[in-house]
């Protein structure tokens, strides 16, 4: 089995199955080689009475995967944030910080009727602060299409660190290599490349649910592996988001599989977005 990645400017690469999953521990390695020094940088950290702007992106990656069939009521929900996360006074989420929240309720196939789950993430916590937050999801992906988002287009030679490769992100946008641009599918520049991610400007498919900027405030934000108008499920199929917490009731999102099993391996990625 072959999949086929398709980029701007008739660029093609088909990479095997099995050539990808023996790719990625050496992927891990190369990125943390090429990381910056974060324990010396200059990071200002929110101070514990800043409200997150309305609209915020916050990517992160589930620590611990749950199932309709094995969550239970109640039970908590974690997802690291995996690129620091710039805000408009200057000061910074940094990579690393905790979302967290609970599992609301539960409903397991009965009847022809599918499996569904709802949550709601409500605190954020970094550098001994808890912050009070209310997000709704935007996006979602399996934690196979997050590992395939981290494989290069094309092998370079042996040496090069493949966060200078060029690569495609969840949703369709390429990347050009650490400090390049970032364009979307009509190549278009929509942001630029970092060591761990990307800072890009929001935008909204046509016709889509998600929305673009809010307010005017076209600031840069961290979208990860995500494309710039990343909106709805990657790589679940029969997955839906079928509340995603942007009306009543606020902050709650809801996942179905009508017709199948409802489950998010550990690994799983969201892009979630704070509310007013």
């Amino acid at each position: 089995m072959t999949i086929v990645h398709s980029r701007k400017a008739n660029r093609f690469t088909t990479l095997t199955i099995s050539g990808v999953l023996a790719f990625v521990p050496f992927l891990f390695a190369a990125r943390l080689c090429a990381q910056p020094n974060t324990a010396s940088s200059a990071v200002k950290p929110p101070s514990s009475s800043l409200q997150i702007p309305n609209g915020t992106i916050l990517p992160i990656r589930l620590n611990r995967g749950f199932s309709a069939k094995t969550v239970s009521i109640g039970e908590p929900i974690r997802g690291r944030i995996m690129q620091a996360v710039p805000l408009p006074n200057g000061s910074t989420i940094p990579e690393g910080a905790t979302v967290s929240g609970k599992i609301l309720s539960v409903a397991l196939a009965s009847n022809g009727a599918g499996e569904t789950v709802s949550f709601a993430f409500n605190q954020l916590a970094f550098d001994h602060q808890k912050l009070a937050i209310a997000v709704d999801l935007r996006a979602l992906a399996s934690a196979m299409t997050v590992e395939l988002a981290q494989v290069p287009d094309q092998t370079y030679g042996f040496g090069t660190p493949p966060p200078w490769a060029d690569s495609t992100q969840i949703g369709g946008d390429s990347v050009y290599g650490v400090g390049g641009e970032v364009t979307d599918s009509e190549n278009h520049p929509v942001g630029k490349a970092l060591y761990n991610g990307v800072l890009v400007h929001v935008r909204a498919q046509p016709n889509g649910p998600c929305r673009g900027p809010l307010d005017g405030d076209d600031r840069l934000q961290a979208l990860w592996l995500f494309s710039s108008d990343a909106c709805g499920v990657y790589g679940m199929q029969g997955v839906s988001i079928t509340h995603a917490g942007r009306t009543d009731p606020l902050g709650v999102i809801v996942l179905a599989a009508p017709t199948g099993k409802l489950k998010l391996r550990s690994g799983s990625a969201m892009l979630l977005r704070v509310l007013p």
